[in-house]
């Protein structure tokens, strides 16, 4: 590559590198949590609540799992019930840091190189029995339990401090977690 071709590359690569840092960052104001253990956060977690997207919309019973990779990433399978469908969904991606490790800032791809933030903003430090995650913006937002169902008290304080960090609170969809739906 001649000096000149990096010079017309250096405006594309910029702002490549701005966008892939913005699609893997936190909200602005949105301060992620320190003294994270990821050999504790793995494991089931259930969607409590969480802002509507296409690629969730009509499910239910939704979890995530998360296991170690052979690579040191994470392994992330997202499952839900479609009962439109009568049928499972479910989704396998992969996860990794996007700095320290003891920060709850990761970043997650479904498909190809394409990465967007996990930013862990709320944590259960004493149990890990909940979680707050925002995407790379507020119009991505889960509240996530060890259990199918959390204390209103609880849900309330999170939907509260989300409200609170400016994420649109109104629009939280209430994830369904009915027994009974067929095994796959």
């Amino acid at each position: 590559m001649t000096n000149g071709d990096r010079a017309r590359a250096a405006p594309f690569l910029t702002a490549m590198a701005v966008f892939l840092t913005a699609c893997t960052g936190a909200p602005e104001g949105v301060e992620v949590v320190s003294g994270f253990d990821l050999n504790r956060y793995l494991g089931t977690w259930y969607e409590i609540v969480r802002l509507d997207h296409r690629f969730e919309r009509g499910l239910s019973n939704v979890t995530a799992t998360y296991s170690l990779r052979d690579d040191g990433g994470v392994k992330v399978v997202n499952r839900g019930y479609r009962a439109e469908d009568g049928e499972w969904d479910e989704a396998e991606g992969k996860a990794y840091f996007v700095g320290d490790e003891d920060v709850g800032q990761l970043k997650v791809s479904f498909f190809g190189p394409f990465y967007g933030g996990y930013n862990i903003f709320e944590l259960d430090k004493d149990d890990y029995r909940y979680s707050m995650v925002a995407g790379p913006d507020r119009s991505y937002l889960w509240i996530l339990s060890r259990t199918p169902e959390m204390k209103p008290e609880l849900l309330q304080a999170l939907i509260g401090k989300a409200r609170d960090l400016g994420f649109d609170t109104d629009e939280l969809i209430m994830v369904e977690h009915a027994p009974g739906a067929p095994e796959d």
